[in-house]
């Protein structure tokens, strides 16, 4: 019994010693870090002079970006006009919109070169009275199809400057429709009048 509790004090003993140094360096710790802390609040504050930009003495070679002033750049898409000083300034129409109906409108006028181009070739020769080789037929087709998604976007944001609210309105692509029908005509019509005499056969 006396041996079992000669062990006991023993390992209590040496627990107590370990606990009391484990203590006595945090102590330690705890002095150091509040020394650290008094001598940060002694020290005087960082002062930052006047800084002078020198802006005649920049180069800019490329300006890139977008510049949003009191809007949230992710509220643009949907802003189709606004008005300053109470006059109407256009803003173009969100690339995703005109995409859209560029590929529209220009599936309709594919369609159109299909079923009327030929037509409006041969109407074309007979009122200038000429006959022209049919090989001219396919570069003027192929010319347009290569012209028909830059000239449908332009006509497109002319177009929509009339235009209110967030939605463009079905009406805009028949109109752009028909104005672009009226330039294939025309086209063909000035191409053909234009070439030289010798490609014109039977000529009047």
């Amino acid at each position: 019994m006396d041996a079992e509790f000669y062990q006991y004090i023993k390992k209590l003993h040496l627990y107590v010693e370990h606990q009391s140094r484990k203590t006595a360096r945090l102590e330690k710790m705890i002095s150091e870090l509040q020394q650290e802390i008094a001598a940060l609040k002694e020290r005087p504050p960082v002062q930052i002079g006047n800084i002078e930009y020198k802006f005649d003495q920049l180069k800019v070679e490329t300006l890139e970006g977008t510049l949003n002033i009191g809007l949230n750049p992710t509220d643009l898409d949907g802003i189709d006009d606004f008005t300053v000083d109470q006059k109407s300034v256009n803003v173009p129409i969100p690339p995703k919109q005109l995409f859209k109906r560029t590929i529209e409108i220009e599936t309709a006028l594919n369609k159109y070169l299909e079923t009327d181009l030929e037509n409006i070739y041969r109407g074309a020769q007979a009122e200038l009275g000429i006959s022209v080789d049919d090989s001219y037929f396919e570069f003027i087709k192929n010319d347009i199809k290569k012209q028909l998604s830059g000239r449908a976007a332009q006509h497109l944001q002319e177009q929509s400057s009339g235009e209110r609210g967030t939605e463009l309105s079905p009406e805009l692509n028949e109109r752009v429709i028909d104005l672009l029908k009226q330039e294939i005509q025309n086209g063909v019509f000035l191409f053909l009048k234009n070439l030289p005499d010798n490609v014109k056969e039977g000529r009047s």
